[in-house]
């Protein structure tokens, strides 16, 4: 790690399998005292089953500030190509979710 301006500076390696991406339209996020858990699937209509293409476990404190990054580069993406609009959506089970901490998925 290198110190520029008092920052910290990390290398990060991209692998060739990560760097071809995983598509998802459908994100499972459930929740501890201690972790959030996101599930990413993907969705395919006439398939009655969605398989987990990825887990990403982190901290309560990494969780928001993915959410405060997210919203960032969202409003930095809208004021250079418009506003993403969600309405309209064919069904609206797809997409992020909020699970209770009781609720079994399958």
């Amino acid at each position: 790690m290198n110190t520029n301006d008092g920052k910290q500076q990390i290398n990060i390696e991209l692998g060739e399998k990560e760097a071809q991406g995983i598509y998802s339209n459908l994100a499972i996020i459930t929740h501890s005292p201690a972790e959030f858990i996101i599930d990413f699937t993907r969705v395919v209509p006439g398939v009655p089953k969605a398989k987990v293409q990825s887990r990403i476990i982190t901290t309560p404190q990494h969780a928001k500030m993915l959410l405060r990054a997210l919203k960032d580069n969202i409003e930095k993406f809208e004021s250079r190509f418009g506003e993403i609009k969600i309405e309209g959506q064919a069904n609206p089970q797809f997409g992020f979710s909020n699970t209770d901490k009781d609720e079994k998925i399958n």
